[in-house]
């Protein structure tokens, strides 16, 4: 089986299983309980990508410049919009520009 083979065949099975649940709940109502606890989804994995960052293999904490600038500047524009999205991409880019730069 080539690579290419095996990425169509996982990404398939990915859009399947995901699709699935979007066009079985399509015409059904959310529940207000349900809605909820989908709010704390995103600050959830945004906080397991900030202590996957943090950490090395062993779990000892290992910040340097990038993580730092990313973390600051981040949280910063959490604060300001409390946009998770726009917290990302501004973070991960800050993050790339002073690992190049550093």
């Amino acid at each position: 089986m080539t690579t290419f083979l095996a990425t169509v065949i996982v990404g398939l099975g990915t859009y399947l299983s995901r699709s699935v649940f979007i066009l079985a709940l399509a015409r059904k109502t959310i529940p207000d309980s349900v809605l909820l606890i989908l709010q704390f989804v995103a600050p959830a994995v945004l906080g397991a990508l900030v202590i996957a960052l943090s950490t090395d293999e062993g779990g000892s904490v290992a910040i340097g410049l990038p993580e730092l600038s990313a973390f600051a500047v981040g949280g910063w524009i959490t604060h300001k919009t409390r946009n998770h999205i726009l917290t990302l991409v501004v973070g991960m880019s800050v993050y790339w520009i002073v690992g190049a730069l550093t």
